[in-house]
């Protein structure tokens, strides 16, 4: 946490433990009292010894302490058990208030996180995910379990002392609490200094997660090119990064630190009581006997404040993880607008209106683009890497909305149809297949559980998938990465195969066969040819031969379309398209065609 912002630390901490704040304070009140009752033994010594010492010269000492001492010793022994069953259940509720709002924030992150927008998981790395939903959730384990009780038994160790020490005589209770001011000065200097880095410490903390991600993710490319050390250079530098971060850290800790613990180790404080004892008994102010309950009492404060001490570093961390958790639980979502929400839609068919697009206010990605994908048709989408394709499929899905004009299905805007009944009607197949770690029947009928064994294998028929899932030992129970690895092109028949399952009036390929050998591209796009009778199809390709049979083609160049027919339409105009088409394609010469197709749009 920057101490520029700590409003901000403050209040994502507030907003992130409210629904348990009533037990935190409840198990610090505990904890407290507990403290308070646990510090009454040493009273119990302290007045044990003095009425010893005050009895010493008398023959009938023993018989006349006898009364008194067993009261006391009853007295505080039962204080320090029931002190510590209090303690004890302080911490039980700390501790369970912990466990709730652990799983509590994990439901909300994974509610809100299914509620953004698709595209924004585009624009993040999994590790500054992984860390906000796992690793900062466990940081708060020491602020909601351990902080509020280990603060309520200091305060309740303060305060009991300092009572007893000012009932025994107040100048000697002034002077025994002298270390722990300077105690809170050192401290606080220490804490202001290391806090102005709390933010570049979080910073390396992520990046670490992220490297750690792109290592794994890059060994096998790096280690087929035989680039000795490349894979784990961004995590060396990442650790190297955050060594040096840590190191800014906690150098202001180390002398202002140490001066503090030293400050109030209980042989100082003994020390400082002993010293003023000794000099008020030399004044005549107190009698030797009245120094002992300080000696023993005053020593005694030092174990909270020094525990408060080694976990407020951890309070550091938990606020910096309080605040991106608040952040992530803050992520804006697609939201419905009112008004048609209730009325779905009947037809297939798509109007896309004018639509623009831009990341940001300078980079437009598609302007003013309008077209239509009428029921039962296929439309190709085709242009050179960068026009604009993966993202017109993506506006088409709702992974995030148009700048500008708007996409309606069956003439209702997207944006008035929940998210649900969406992916119902529109069903999608995209570059990086992502498949769940279960059997391939579970992963097939991942949005129909209900289908039938002789439905799943329709769709893997469909999918050119179903003959290498019966060659495999456990057929369709063969889990992911266990029984079966499958290469690229399997992996996108076996989502094809899902999609066809679901059986959406719509379907989007974003170059879904790009992974696929030349003989199972032509059977997988016969299939859905076959798949696409009654329904819209909308296919991203690279490779016109693969198009070339489409009911629309449109081209799309620098996010507007260039243009827009059937195959022998656009050869017979002898524009742009016809040109791609005589240089083989964009898979032959994606790059090298664009530009050799001299006439722009």
């Amino acid at each position: 946490m920057s101490v520029n912002q700590p409003s901000a630390g403050t209040g994502s901490v507030s907003q992130v433990l409210k629904p348990i704040r009533g037990r935190l304070i409840v198990a610090g009140l505990l904890a407290a009292i507990g403290t308070m009752l646990t510090m009454v033994p040493l009273a119990g010594i302290a007045y044990i010894a003095q009425f010893a010492m005050g009895q010493a010269e008398m023959a009938t000492a023993w018989a006349q302490m006898q009364g008194p001492v067993w009261r006391v010793v009853i007295i505080s022994l039962g204080c320090l058990f029931l002190g510590l069953t209090l303690i004890s259940m302080g911490e039980m509720v700390a501790h369970l208030a912990d466990n709730h709002i652990t799983g509590r924030l994990r439901l909300a992150i994974t509610h809100r996180l299914a509620k953004v927008p698709l595209g924004w998981f585009t624009s993040r790395a999994s590790g500054e995910v992984k860390q906000a939903m796992q690793d900062d959730i466990g940081t708060l384990h020491s602020l909601t379990a351990h902080f509020y009780t280990t603060l309520g038994r200091t305060l309740g160790a303060i305060l009991i002392s300092m009572i007893y020490l000012f009932a025994m005589d107040w100048r000697m209770a002034i002077v025994s609490l002298l270390p722990f001011p300077l105690f809170f000065l050192f401290f606080s200097r220490a804490t202001k200094a290391s806090g102005a880095n709390m933010q570049s410490f979080g910073a390396g903390m992520a990046r670490i997660n992220n490297a750690v991600v792109e290592f794994v993710n890059g060994i096998p490319v790096v280690k087929a090119f035989g680039v000795e050390g490349k894979a784990h250079g961004s995590y060396r530098e990442a650790v190297d990064a955050f060594a040096d971060a840590f190191t800014d850290f906690t150098r202001p800790l180390v002398s202002a630190m140490a001066n503090a613990h030293a400050m109030i180790a209980p042989v100082a404080v003994l020390g400082v009581v002993l010293a003023f004892g000794t000099l008020f008994v030399s004044l005549g102010w107190i009698s030797p006997v009245e120094v002992l309950p300080f000696a023993l009492v005053a020593p005694g404060i030092c174990a909270p404040l020094l525990l408060l001490s080694y976990i407020t570093h951890d309070l550091n961390n938990a606020t910096g993880a309080a605040q991106r958790v608040h952040k992530l639980l803050q992520t804006p979502v697609l939201e419905t607008l009112a008004g048609e929400a209730a009325t779905l839609p009947v037809q297939a068919e798509i109007r896309v209106e004018h639509v623009g697009y831009r990341y940001d206010a300078e980079h437009p990605v598609l302007s003013d683009v309008s077209f239509t994908l009428k029921p039962g048709t296929v439309t190709a989408i085709v242009g050179a890497s960068g026009s604009g394709k993966s993202t017109l499929a993506r506006l088409l899905l709702r992974f995030f909305d148009p700048s500008e004009g708007r996409i309606t299905l069956g003439g209702v805007d997207l944006r008035q149809i929940e998210s649900a009944q969406l992916y119902r009607r529109i069903g999608f197949v995209l570059q990086e297949v992502r498949l769940i770690h279960a059997s391939l029947r579970d992963n097939i009928a991942l949005g129909r559980p209900s289908a039938s064994q002789q439905e799943i294998e329709d769709a893997a028929r469909t999918a050119n998938i179903h003959e290498r899932i019966l060659a495999l030992p456990r057929g369709y129970d063969s889990v992911i990465g266990e029984d079966v690895q499958l290469s690229g092109g399997e992996l996108q028949r076996v989502s094809i195969a899902r999609a066809v399952l679901l059986d959406p009036p719509v379907l989007v390929l974003d170059e879904a066969t790009a992974a696929a050998d030349a003989e199972n591209e032509v059977k997988l796009q016969q299939a859905l040819s076959r798949f696409a009778q009654g329904r819209t199809l909308m296919v991203i390709a690279h490779r016109l031969d693969t198009v070339m049979h489409a009911d629309q083609i449109i081209l799309i160049d620098n996010g507007t379309i260039c243009e827009q027919g059937r195959h022998h339409e656009l050869l017979a105009r002898n524009g742009r398209y016809a040109r791609l088409w005589a240089l083989g394609g964009y898979e032959q010469g994606s790059e090298q065609g664009s530009e050799q197709a001299v006439s722009s749009c």
